[in-house]
C-alpha cells in the first residue's frame, strides 16, 4: 500500500510517499481502508519537531514514529476475531495514528465512529480532531446556554466547528478573524465580527462569558481584561517559542488561575468514541458542517501540511484517496 514517511525532522519535503507493507487486523482491531484524512497543527509540529520539548517524547534527533496524520473517514475491510463493534463494509470516521496512508488498523475501543451518512467521505475527515476540540471546548469548559462567547481564530478548523457549536447550544457568538473571511462565519451562525487586522478585541467594551483561544495572539492579561467576572478563558493552540512553545503559556494559565476568579484553562482534546457519535448526531441533522478549505491527494500531502503551517487555510484541509 501506499503510505506518507518521515525519517527526518524538517520542512515539508521530508515527507515521502512509499510503498510499505498492508497492515493485518489483531484480535481486537479494526482494518479501515482510508477513503479521506485531513490535516491538522499537529501533522507540521510532528514533521518539523517543533517546539523542541516535545522532542523528549518524539525523538530527540529524528522522529521515532515515522507516520503521519491523525484524522481519517473510510470503510472497515476486515475486523478481528474478538470485535462485535464493526463488521466489514462499515463506513466510520475518526482518529489514528498514520492516517496519510491507504490501510490503517485502530482498536476496536478506540476514537472511531460511524461515519454519518450525510457526509461525504472527505467531509467526515474533516470533522474528528476539530470537531472533538471545539465540542470540549465549548460544551466541557464552560456550559454556554445563553451568553457571550468569543471565538478568536474563527475561521480555522477548530474555530469553524466552535462558532456552530456555540450558536447550536444557544450562545451569541463574536468571532475574530481577517476581513476576508467575515462573510465566511457569519454564513456559519456568528452574530458579530471583529476583523483583527482593524482591531484589537481586548480593547473593547464588551464583556465575554467565554473565550476560545486558537491561536493566542494577544496576551493573557489583555484577553482577562474582556473577560467576565467569573467568566472562562479556554486557551486551544498558538505558536510559542521554538523551545517550549504553548507550554509556557500553560504554566502560565495554571499559576494564575490560583489567584482569580475568573476560570483559565488550556484544553486538551480528549478522543473517544461518544463525543464523535455526539457530533455525528449533529452532523447528521445538519445543525454543524464541516467548513473545507482545499482538498489535495495522498501525494501531495507535502504542499497540503505546508499550506496548513503557513496559518490561512479556511476551515480544514483534506487529503482524498
Amino acid at each position: 500500500m501506499k503510505a506518507i514517511r518521515y525519517r527526518a525532522y524538517g520542512p515539508p519535503d521530508v515527507l515521502e510517499l512509499q510503498e510499505v507493507g498492508k497492515p493485518e487486523a489483531g484480535d481486537d482491531e479494526v482494518l479501515i481502508r482510508v477513503r479521506a484524512a485531513s490535516v491538522n497543527p499537529g501533522d507540521w509540529h510532528l514533521m518539523r519537531g517543533s517546539p523542541y520539548i516535545f522532542r523528549a517524547v518524539a525523538g530527540l534527533t529524528r522522529p521515532k514514529a515515522h507516520v503521519l496524520g491523525f484524522d481519517l473517514a473510510g470503510q472497515v475491510e476486515a475486523v478481528g476475531k474478538d470485535v462485535t463493534k464493526f463488521q466489514p463494509g462499515d463506513e466510520v470516521y475518526g482518529v489514528c495514528k498514520g492516517a496519510f496512508a491507504e490501510y490503517v488498523t485502530v482498536p476496536e475501543g478506540g476514537p472511531v465512529a460511524r461515519k454519518p451518512a450525510a457526509l461525504t467521505y472527505e467531509e467526515a475527515a474533516a470533522v474528528p480532531t476539530a470537531g472533538l476540540t471545539a465540542l470540549q471546548g465549548v460544551r466541557d469548559k464552560a456550559q454556554v446556554g445563553r451568553r457571550k462567547v468569543l471565538v478568536n481564530g474563527a475561521s480555522g478548523g477548530v474555530g469553524t466547528f466552535a462558532v456552530q457549536l456555540a450558536k447550536v447550544l444557544g450562545a451569541e457568538v463574536t468571532a475574530v478573524c481577517s476581513g476576508r473571511n467575515a462573510d465566511l462565519v457569519r454564513s456559519i451562525g456568528a452574530d458579530h465580527v471583529i476583523d483583527y487586522t482593524k482591531e484589537d478585541f481586548t480593547r473593547g467594551t464588551q464583556k465575554y462569558d467565554l473565550i476560545l483561544d486558537n491561536i493566542a495572539n494577544r496576551s493573557l492579561a489583555a484577553c482577562r481584561r474582556v473577560l467576565a467576572p467569573r467568566g472562562t478563558f479556554v486557551h486551544n493552540s498558538g505558536s510559542g517559542g521554538p523551545w517550549v512553545g504553548v507550554v509556557g503559556r500553560i504554566v502560565l494559565l495554571l499559576v494564575s488561575s490560583l489567584f482569580v476568579r475568573q476560570k483559565l484553562v488550556s484544553l486538551m482534546t480528549k478522543e473517544n468514541a461518544d463525543d464523535l457519535a455526539a457530533l455525528g448526531r449533529m452532523l447528521e441533522s445538519r445543525d454543524i458542517a464541516p467548513v473545507i478549505d482545499r482538498t489535495y491527494r495522498l501525494s501531495d500531502v507535502p504542499e497540503a501540511v505546508g499550506y496548513l503551517e503557513r496559518g490561512h487555510a479556511r476551515g480544514k484541509v483534506v487529503i482524498t484517496l
